[in-house]
């Protein structure tokens, strides 16, 4: 039965996240941001229960737990080493943040601007290089926006299907960007190209709204759907189990 009528925005998301782990199995979730780390851990419990979930530190988790609580009950250990070996063994689905995206992939967390002299100095590249070339990669973007979708970033952080592809079969048979989830719609990159797909519009967001947000052309292939509305079920397990504090809203305007 679906509670859709009474679903937020923010909840829309949640579940639209936690789509990009179906089918995943036993493989680590690794979650930026609020409504991505829900999505891991509302997927956990309801369709991919062998994901392998933490407490947003080193500890695995027996069950999943509300954002901010502690861990309760822990399976194990995840030091920083262990970690890199499930980056690097392709055991890891990650869904990181971008401060700028371009059609095929390509992201940007490190600075805006000319490299020399940039506007604007972000996170660095951090681990996006070997996020995207060694294990499953999605991305979740709570502002669709032009200054995000861009023609092309101005640094390259996370590596797209055209740079991977360039670097060769050694760098592209591991590399796998699976979805881009906003906070308008959810998209993908299956196309013959690898160029940015439309895949779905959230309930009363038009098609229209998100190709103006975006500063490329989207791949549109006929009628696009509508985002899956949560199920009543999974709407109590986000309300009630995994956000009672309702830190979802924070991030995703209503």
């Amino acid at each position: 039965m679906s509670g859709s009528s009474a679903a937020t925005r923010a909840e829309i998301c949640v579940v639209a996240c936690a789509e990009a782990w179906r089918g995943d199995g036993e493989v680590l979730a690794a979650a930026m941001g609020t409504c991505s780390v829900l999505g891991a851990r509302l997927a956990r419990l309801t369709f991919e229960p062998d994901l392998l979930t933490t407490d947003g530190g080193a500890l695995l988790t027996a069950e999943p737990v509300a954002l901010g609580a502690p861990a309760g009950a822990v399976e194990g250990w995840l030091p920083f080493r262990e970690h890199l070996w499930l980056v690097q063994n392709g055991r890891r689905h990650v869904m990181m943040g971008a401060s700028q995206i371009d059609r095929h992939g390509n992201t940007n967390i490190s600075a805006i601007g000319d490299w020399a002299r940039p506007k604007s100095q972000l996170l660095g590249v951090r681990g996006a290089p070997g996020n995207t070339i060694a294990n499953p990669t999605s991305y979740w973007i709570p502002r669709h926006s032009t200054r995000v979708f861009v023609p092309e970033v101005d640094v390259v952080s996370g590596v797209g299907f055209d740079r991977a592809a360039a670097l060769g079969p050694r760098a592209s048979r591991f590399h796998g960007l699976r979805r881009v989830v906003t906070d308008l719609a959810v998209l993908d990159f299956g196309t013959p190209d690898r160029s940015m797909r439309l895949v779905s519009v959230h309930p009363g967001v038009e098609v229209e709204r998100v190709v103006a947000a975006t500063g490329f052309e989207l791949v549109i292939e006929g009628e696009v759907s509508e985002t899956r509305q949560p199920s009543d079920e999974e709407l109590r397990l986000i309300r009630e189990v995994l956000d009672p504090k309702g830190l979802r809203g924070r991030e995703v305007r209503a």
